[in-house]
């Protein structure tokens, strides 16, 4: 009897274990439903930043625009932005990340060149800062939904690593964002920012949607609200174009960061999504295979028992 006593336990704690694990994934589901709408909402002023850029764009030859943002400078040092998580239970997703920053930097010291560290997320900056590598600011404790103002605060660091040549060129390192069972580390050239493709193409909005009672993520192609269009020949600058231009850089750059955190956030999200329901599912199984012993070994106790009665009785008898 002890040893059902002691099955019974571990099926009643495989089934709170289950209840936490199927409440965390739903946690994250509604949380990539807020990551979804904070894409759409931000997505207008992508837009319009876009319309004037092109706009610019037709009307100064940016090869000839001496523009800090724009200059390309012999390389010497490497700043890396690496984008991970506060908090596991995510499957690979922080472990991923980690792994390609250093394969990164092996690159960069291949090349003889130094690298310095910008760093987002207690993940990364626990892992890097055991092991002594040059990290010049850390944030961590961010919101789990990456808002405009936490972009901007890292997109102010990076621009003052840049622009006082502390670092020659600044990469980001994030995950996008592919599908619920799919993402993907990549490294971005934040600075200096490429002279052609300012203009941002049509966007992709990924869709949280349940399909046969399971979550689902659907991406679609998403145009822009206004499509770039040059500015009449006739428009008159109150201020020299150059100088807007030197203005609306770093609000690309800011934007352009607020992305990559979002798919991030979506990607991370994703990735607890999908491990917390294989948890629930590894857990269903085995409170079967519980049962199903519990189910063996109490039908052993009967039989033992009714064995033991019918010996008694025949002992009676004789």
């Amino acid at each position: 009897m002890a040893n059902l006593k002691a099955i019974r336990d571990r099926i009643q704690s495989v089934k709170n274990t289950k209840k936490i694990t199927e409440a965390m994934r739903l946690v994250a589901a509604a949380k990539v439903r807020r990551a979804q709408a904070q894409v759409l909402g931000t997505r207008p002023f992508a837009d319009r930043l876009a319309q004037v850029l092109f706009g610019l764009q037709t009307r100064l030859r940016f090869e000839d625009v001496d523009l800090p943002l724009l200059k390309q400078r012999e390389v010497s040092t490497v700043g890396l932005l690496v984008v991970t998580g506060d908090r596991g239970l995510c499957g690979g997703y922080n472990n991923n990340i980690i792994k390609r920053a250093e394969a990164r930097i092996k690159e960069i010291q291949a090349e003889g060149f130094d690298y310095k560290l910008v760093i987002v997320g207690r993940k990364a900056n626990q892992y890097f800062s055991r092991r002594n590598c040059p990290i010049d600011a850390s944030y961590i404790g961010l919101e789990q939904i990456p808002t405009a103002k936490e972009a901007s605060e890292i997109a102010d660091e990076v621009l003052s690593l840049f622009l006082s040549e502390s670092v020659d060129r600044v990469e980001l390192i994030y995950t996008k964002f592919v599908s619920l069972i799919s993402s993907k580390p990549v490294v971005q050239t934040l600075l200096p920012l490429d002279r052609q493709g300012l203009e941002v193409p049509d966007d992709e909005v990924f869709r949280l949607t349940s399909k046969g009672g399971s979550f689902d993520v659907q991406r679609e192609k998403v145009a822009s609200t206004a499509a770039p269009e040059a500015f009449p020949r006739d428009m008159i600058f109150e201020q020299d174009p150059a100088q807007i231009l030197e203005a609306l850089l770093p609000l690309y750059l800011n934007n352009q960061l607020l992305r990559a955190l979002q798919e991030a956030a979506a990607s991370e999200l994703a990735a607890r999504m999908t491990a917390m329901n294989n948890a629930s599912e590894n857990a269903s199984e085995l409170m079967e295979t519980l049962t199903l012993t519990y189910n063996k070994a109490r039908q052993a106790a009967i039989t033992q028992e009714i064995l033991e009665v019918v010996g008694g009785a025949a002992g009676m008898q004789r």
